[in-house]
């Protein structure tokens, strides 16, 4: 399968950037050159378990082991992130507490939320985009479409009667499916749960028609056979699940939607400090078996530069933002 244009110019992008960054290596500050000098810690924000939380775990290990210090994942789950940001928008500026961000707490939770105990663009500066899980959006292997194009169709057929669960409003599970409402030009329902779990067993029950799930949970619910995967919101398929293809190829072009994650440090931190983590983090990222664990959950590896991660979430806002406000999402 080819690369889309613009994986292909992130991937050239990221091994210009290694080897600039491996010659500015040899010119580190005399004040970082001690950098770590005690352990560190990667504020997670999910609780232990998951293919998330598994990405920041394997990440910590092979810091520690690089670093030769302790980088150890504290897990700070709940109110969407925003007590994980908070915690880390509360740390010192030293480099020796990362926050493990996904992309939504950084772009869509300052729009979701009338109050925040952060200001993302105030309290953080960004080190590296790590990479992105895809969503892919799943019906019932019972129901009556087999394609994107089908459920098009019956979507506007019969407009208002098709319904799309999500695991609560504001999640990037029911951002994606009024992404999905918008590109499509259809009318479908959104039917929040407290959680992803109870969404993908009301679809299974054929309470709902449709939902977006994230690739590494999507992965175990269509190899089990109760539910078919009928789009990935990538710009290619995914080597574990082949056989879903993705949206471009369905009629729907550049339709992309999935949960990034990247590195932050406390804004202030010295810059010699954030380039030895973003350094290091892209020769992790890098590693052969690091990248297969990570495709084994149907994950897209960045890497690349703390601008390219800003870049990267300033194209974010100008797609997520529009959606937010159009549909006047708003999470009490």
């Amino acid at each position: 399968m080819q690369l889309s244009s613009g994986r292909e110019r992130w991937r050239a992008s990221v091994l210009s950037v290694l080897t600039l960054t491996a010659i500015a290596g040899l010119q580190v500050p005399a004040h970082a050159e001690a950098y770590p000098a005690k352990p560190i810690r990667i504020i997670v924000p999910f609780a232990p378990g998951g293919g998330a939380d598994l990405i920041a775990r394997t990440l910590a290990q092979r810091l520690s082991t690089i670093w030769k210090q302790p980088v150890v994942s504290q897990n700070i789950a709940g109110a969407a992130g925003n007590l994980a940001a908070a915690t880390a928008a509360a740390s010192q500026p030293d480099g020796y507490t990362l926050f493990f961000a996904t992309i939504p707490i950084i772009v869509s939770n300052p729009a979701l939320y009338e109050k925040l105990p952060f200001n993302p663009d105030r309290d953080f500066s960004p080190v590296i985009y790590i990479g992105e899980g895809p969503h892919v959006l799943l019906v019932s292997s019972t129901f009556k479409a087999t394609k994107v194009s089908e459920l098009i169709a019956l979507a506007k057929e019969r407009p208002g009667q098709l319904n799309f669960g999500s695991g609560g409003v504001g999640t990037s599970l029911h951002l994606a499916g009024e992404y999905f409402k918008t590109r499509a030009g259809i009318d479908i329902v959104h039917v929040p749960f407290k959680g992803a779990a109870p969404a993908i067993a009301a679809m299974m029950g054929n309470e709902i028609q449709m939902l977006f799930d994230n690739g590494a949970s999507a992965i175990g619910h269509i190899r089990s056979g109760r539910t078919r995967g009928l789009g990935i919101a990538a710009g290619n398929r995914s080597p574990v699940l082949p056989e879903v293809p993705t949206f471009e190829e369905s009629g729907i072009s550049n339709f992309h939607s999935g949960v990034g994650h990247s590195l932050y440090v406390r804004s202030g931190t010295p810059l010699a400090i954030v380039q030895i983590v973003n350094r290091t983090v892209n020769a992790v990222l890098q590693d052969a078996e690091y990248k297969q664990q990570l495709t084994a959950l149907a994950y897209d590896i960045a890497g690349g530069t703390p601008e390219q991660l800003k870049a990267h979430i300033e194209s974010e806002r100008k797609k997520w933002l529009p959606i937010i406000r159009k549909s006047n999402i708003k999470v009490e």
